[in-house]
């Protein structure tokens, strides 16, 4: 098989990865935060994933008193799951119910709560998604595959630096004798954020 080169080492860094080495450096130079730390906080990013948020919500879908504290505190209930947050934010938990939709944006820029569900999808981020999720989400839950009858609301809750939300969707039907990992399963990251439903098994 032929050797494929990387030109990736060869290229020059850009103006933002300066600043973040410089940044980073300075830090440690004045003893802000060590180089261990930085490490410790990037394997904490990596280490989150859809996963975890799927699990909160199959716990939710089958312990009633749970769902409650949840869609109550959003972060003490996932704190009760042993899930950390490594930052201030608040997490705000909307139900999906047979008379409203819910769907996340965040029209800024692309706050996500990330120690949930990981790192956002690139479409959650384009500007295009940001605007038109406020403007005409209906039309735009079409272009995933999510048809809202008329009579359903949609409410669409915008991301702050502080406050970040998820969807805790309806339960699908026919999986009144899964186990709880088997709900787990079937909870996607889009449901999570509001652009797909699940549907029933």
């Amino acid at each position: 098989m032929e050797h494929q080169h990387n030109d990736d080492h060869d290229k020059q860094p850009g103006y933002y990865e300066i600043m973040e080495i410089a940044v980073r450096e300075l830090l440690i130079e004045k003893q802000l935060i060590g180089a261990d730390e930085i490490r410790r906080q990037i394997e904490v990013l990596d280490s989150r994933s859809p996963a975890l948020g799927a699990k909160v919500v199959a716990h939710a879908w089958v312990d009633a008193a749970f769902r409650k504290r949840l869609l109550e505190n959003g972060r003490a209930a996932c704190e009760e799951l042993g899930i950390t947050f490594y930052d201030d934010t608040q997490l705000i938990v909307l139900e999906n119910t047979d008379k409203v939709h819910n769907l996340i944006v965040c029209t800024l820029c692309s706050c996500y709560p990330r120690p949930v569900l990981g790192l956002p999808p690139d479409w959650y981020k384009l500007k295009a998604y940001r605007a038109r999720a406020v403007k005409e989400p209906r039309a735009l839950l079409a272009e995933f595959g999510t048809i809202i009858p008329e009579d359903v609301e949609i409410h669409v809750s915008d991301s702050t630096a502080m406050v970040r939300y998820m969807v805790l969707p309806q339960r699908p039907k026919g999986t009144e004798n899964f186990s709880e990992e088997q709900l787990a399963s079937l909870v996607t990251r889009d449901a999570m954020i509001g652009v797909t439903k699940i549907e029933a098994v």
